[in-house]
């Protein structure tokens, strides 16, 4: 049975293995295209008007609902 060739013990190998997962991740996030400051408030914006439009259908739909109900319960 052939096995595998094992250099160093397990906590040196996993310390290497630990290095060389930041190093490749130092060098992916130097190849990222981060946002400007404007972008990032523009794209917030967006994000809260749009929560806020749909935040409203939803609760003109359950207001809506809710009295439909009421007219079915009542009478």
């Amino acid at each position: 049975m052939a096995e595998k060739n094992k250099e160093g013990n397990f906590f040196a190998r996993t310390m290497k293995r630990i290095g060389r997962w930041f190093r490749e991740m130092r060098s992916e996030l130097k190849k990222v295209v981060w946002p400007s400051f404007g972008q990032v408030v523009n794209n917030s914006i967006v994000v809260v008007a749009s929560v806020i439009v749909v935040g409203v259908f939803v609760w003109l739909f359950d207001a809506g609902f809710t009295a439909l109900l009421g007219l079915f319960v009542r009478g």
